[in-house]
């Protein structure tokens, strides 16, 4: 919820000119609420419709299970390996 707003602001930055991809280190996150999936969700549909990809990496158990548990998890582009960099 704090941080959801300053996320938006920079993904629509770097979406002014879309990189093919876009990479969000995840790996500082300990709590995502309904505001915050939905910001990724949103944002992952911008990225999209500018013909860029969002690909979040370093995605922590707690917040795939809340994924898992919202059906949101098939919506994302996760990557949990080091090779996404």
């Amino acid at each position: 919820m704090l941080t959801a707003a300053q996320l938006s602001t920079v993904v629509n930055e770097v979406l002014a000119e879309p990189p093919p991809r876009i990479v969000l280190d995840l790996a500082g996150v300990t709590f995502c609420d309904s505001q915050g999936l939905g910001t990724l969700v949103v944002l992952s549909r911008k990225a999209s419709h500018a013909q860029s990809l969002l690909i979040l990496t370093n995605v922590g158990d707690f917040l795939l299970r809340v994924l898992d548990i919202t059906g949101l998890r098939s919506a994302l582009m996760i990557r949990n390996d080091q090779t996404t960099g």
